[in-house]
């Protein structure tokens, strides 16, 4: 049963509800979809598959955030509703396991899931939501529906027409939250801060699942040691990048909200923002299987892309998202998005050499942001002690 507790001054009279055990069993089966992502770009490293992880991240990232939003306001309590969450994680199961294939013959089985997960969530939203989730969903539901049923009749429409219904769902998708008011949505900041951070987490963990899949069947000597535990580093220094701060600020920004702005501030953070860091993280744990699999060579120059470009990728996504909020300082991490191409030739020359500049470049980029902030934090300090 969710964990509610007194609520702070800041958030008025809202109670704080922390994450079930339920949604992190649910948000397992959703990472592995971003799992099959990762696996689709490492195994045929082209255009053609990095666009179907866009938008196949992009649709699959627009239900599980309604799962979200949805158990941020109904709590998983009763068995119904457990029933429910559990048809709608086969749902996401089925999707995840038609992944590989879901441009090819497995197309009507991804559509199938997506239509039953995304009827689950509006049902449960409109009947247990409260007055205020029906409201919004009168206005989403509709929009919601119309990209379900694009997903599942392209799902059996060959070639062109797939991707055609597909991009027109996944553009229904963005644009229902521009032109429709979702005002009506109340959400716990502590218990969606909290959410997302897990599924994050669990998404990193991606990284290291990476390295141990990449590894397999081969010889376990002292280079491949290096790589895997350069690989693991960058996997930490990402978790740095986001967890060093973002997520207790982000709780902090969003309960200082209004709440009738909340749900606009929490879409761009997490909806738009966040869509770039877990595409980051796929992109980044591609690269890092790869890696593993060049030990004593060099990376082919799209191997070596992966790399530089999911780090560049992950590092935007977090700038939005610090600008969404208004939290921390972005310049750095815009400065080690921009220079993460840098490393691509290092790549071409060896691999352990690119996965130490982009550890080095990461590091950099913190430490240097670090320092930045703790001198202005002193410098505000002074200041107030002066006046005062």
């Amino acid at each position: 049963m969710a964990e509610t507790q007194p609520a702070s001054a800041d958030e008025r009279t809202e109670p704080v509800v922390r994450v079930t055990t339920l949604e992190l069993f649910f948000d397992l089966v959703f990472v592995f979809t971003v799992t099959q992502q990762t696996a689709v770009l490492a195994d045929h490293v082209s255009l053609t598959s990095a666009a179907r992880v866009v938008l196949l991240l992009g649709v699959t990232l627009w239900m599980y955030g309604g799962y979200l939003w949805l158990t941020n306001a109904v709590a998983p309590t009763s068995r119904a509703r457990r029933f429910l969450i559990l048809v709608g994680m086969g749902g996401f199961l089925s999707m995840a396991l038609a992944v590989p294939e879901a441009f090819d013959d497995d197309g009507w089985v991804f559509g199938l899931g997506y239509f039953v997960v995304n009827a689950i969530h509006s049902g449960l939203f409109i009947v247990s939501g409260g007055p205020g989730a029906a409201r919004g969903m009168v206005h989403l539901a509709p929009a919601n529906f119309t990209s379900a049923t694009l997903v599942l009749a392209g799902g059996f429409l060959p070639g062109a027409w797939r991707w055609g219904f597909w991009i027109t769902a996944f553009a229904v998708q963005v644009i229902s939250t521009l032109l429709r008011p979702i005002g009506e949505f109340r959400l716990s900041p502590a218990h969606f801060v909290e959410r997302h951070g897990l599924v994050l987490i669990v998404a990193l963990g991606e990284s290291v699942v990476a390295i141990g899949v990449g590894a397999s069947g081969l010889d376990l000597d002292p280079l491949l040691i290096v790589v895997a535990s350069l690989g693991l580093t960058i996997a930490y220094l990402l978790w740095w990048t986001y967890f060093a701060g973002d997520d207790n600020a982000a709780e902090e920004a969003l309960a200082a909200a209004d709440p009738r702005r909340r749900t606009r501030i929490a879409i761009r953070a997490y909806v738009y923002a966040y869509y770039f860091l877990l595409l980051g993280i796929v992109v980044v744990a591609a690269g890092i299987k790869k890696a593993t699999q060049y030990t004593d060579g060099h990376l082919k120059p799209s191997y070596a892309l992966l790399l530089a470009g999911g780090l560049a990728i992950f590092l935007l996504g977090d700038v939005a998202f610090r600008r969404s909020l208004r939290i921390g300082t972005v310049r750095f991490r815009l400065a080690g998005a921009l220079l993460a191409p840098a490393t691509i030739p290092l790549g071409t020359v060896s691999t352990i050499l690119q996965l130490t500049g982009v550890v080095v470049l990461i590091l950099a980029m913190l430490i240097l942001e670090l320092r930045y902030e703790t001198r202005h934090a002193v410098t505000r300090s002074t200041s107030i002690y002066d006046v005062s």
